[in-house]
């Protein structure tokens, strides 16, 4: 099989390479596949003439696992066409050669495409209600894509994605937290981190047993729930750090986009469906800690 991959730099991107190179290796279904990955300067999503030229001259692919966006929340209010580019419209291009090549897609979406007003864990078919410019453009890519419907092609949405590597909460609490004696962190936000690599582990384990008629959607974090307050002070007592963690609320920390306040995600049909053991936050980010040499 051929199997492309946007988003190399990212951090989805990045664990899916690592994987590959060492599990992956091993698994009888994917060891004869040939894994390409691409960048902006391969693949530039945000350039409709750069997707078409990349398609044009490549072989046909078996497989495409779209790991790019557009993920600046709050600077999307301000670029708001960049953002419906990658988003949306390029996701449309990728879901129209797809559906031309017979390759199955897989797109990554996010929690974000709710309003987090809910009450309990967000099932895949609850009513979406995006509160600012990201959550938009990913719900309009969503949209694309299930109106071009490629075969055996799913959306995975996932919420509060950090790793070893790139720009993250988890990377931006050890920094803060060495150079401050205290920290606000929001209190009132819920929901559960994914790391990077649980989530390219999962994606790798379903990829060869996707088999459905129209475009389905699942869910995909950490097992688990808690806030930002909460995750930053577990990440201080892991990596020992001596800065003190104080709960604010959202009000205190105003941003131009607003956040969801509840994300849950209700993970049932993709453990269900894929036979998917999901980890537990807490050991997630033991591991990514350990990773990173920062596990004290």
């Amino acid at each position: 099989m051929r199997i492309l991959v946007t988003g190399k730099n990212g951090q989805l991107g990045r664990s899916i390479y690592k994987l590959i190179n060492t599990e992956v290796k091993a698994d009888n279904n994917l060891s004869s596949s040939k894994f390409i990955f691409v960048g902006r300067e391969e693949l530039d999503l945000s350039n409709n003439s750069s997707i078409i030229n990349y398609f044009d001259n490549h072989d046909k692919f078996d497989i495409i696992i779209n790991c790019a966006a557009y993920t600046a929340v709050d600077k999307a209010e301000e670029e708001q066409e960049l953002a419906n580019q990658i988003n949306h419209l390029a996701v449309k291009q990728l879901a129209s050669i797809a559906n031309k090549q017979q390759a199955r897609l897989i797109h990554i979406s996010t929690d974000y495409v709710f309003d987090g007003e809910n009450f309990k864990p967000y099932c895949e078919d609850d009513t979406t209600n995006p509160n600012g410019v990201y959550g938009i453009t990913k719900l309009d890519g969503e949209k694309a894509m299930q109106e071009i419907n490629p075969l055996n092609s799913i959306i995975i949405r996932t919420s509060w994605v950090y790793s070893s590597v790139g720009a993250n909460f988890v990377k931006t609490m050890l920094r803060l937290g060495r150079e401050r004696d205290s920290l606000g962190v929001i209190f009132d936000q819920v929901g559960t981190p994914t790391y990077a690599r649980d989530l390219a582990k999962a994606i790798l384990d379903i990829l060869v047993n996707i088999k459905n008629e129209k475009v389905e959607i699942y869910n995909y974090s950490n097992e688990g729930v808690l806030s930002w307050y909460d995750f930053a002070k577990e990440i201080m007592r892991m990596a020992k750090i001596d800065c003190s963690i104080n709960p604010i609320e959202t009000s205190e920390y105003p941003t131009p986009a607003k956040r969801p306040h509840f994300s849950l995600l209700n993970k049932s049909k993709i453990k269900k469906e894929f036979n998917l053991t999901i980890p537990f936050w807490k050991d997630s980010l033991d591991e990514c800690l350990k990773v990173m040499g920062e596990r004290k």
